[in-house]
């Protein structure tokens, strides 16, 4: 389901306690390092997904989707928009129950896949701003 108006946004939230994050980094400089840190200070748990590192912000990460040890609620993807229809088909592979494309990512194929798999899926936004703009904490 497109999840578009602030109510919805809310309620993906605050249901949301584990989080993949697709292309996240260990460069402090990237977007994605910034996203993790604030969302791990807001109590999420987080698993960063990226085959070229080994940990970010002390947390270990895993090379795919497929490799998670444990299911998510939500997968956030930090990859570029050409990417997003296959990371849209991994989630759904692993049977995750909400896509959300960061800022500046909009993909109708990403889409489609999600909502073919059942998936509530978000795109152009960013994950930790409208975690803060709503308070949420987790814990």
């Amino acid at each position: 389901m497109d999840v578009t108006d602030d109510a919805g946004i809310d309620e993906l939230l605050r249901r949301t306690r584990r989080i993949a994050v697709v292309g996240a980094s260990d460069d402090p400089s990237r977007p994605s390092h910034g996203v993790m840190r604030r969302l791990l200070q807001a109590g999420y748990e987080l698993v960063p997904v990226n085959p070229r590192v080994g940990e970010v912000l002390g947390t270990p990460a895993v090379a795919s989707l497929a490799e998670l040890d444990a299911p998510v609620d939500l997968v956030d993807v930090f990859r570029r928009v050409e990417h997003t229809p296959q990371v849209a088909r991994e989630a759904a592979a692993i049977g995750a129950p909400a896509l959300w494309l960061q800022t500046g990512l909009r993909s109708s194929e990403a889409r489609t896949v999600a909502e073919q798999a059942g998936m509530d899926y978000v795109e152009d936004r960013c994950l930790a701003v409208e975690v803060a703009v709503r308070g949420i904490t987790v814990g």
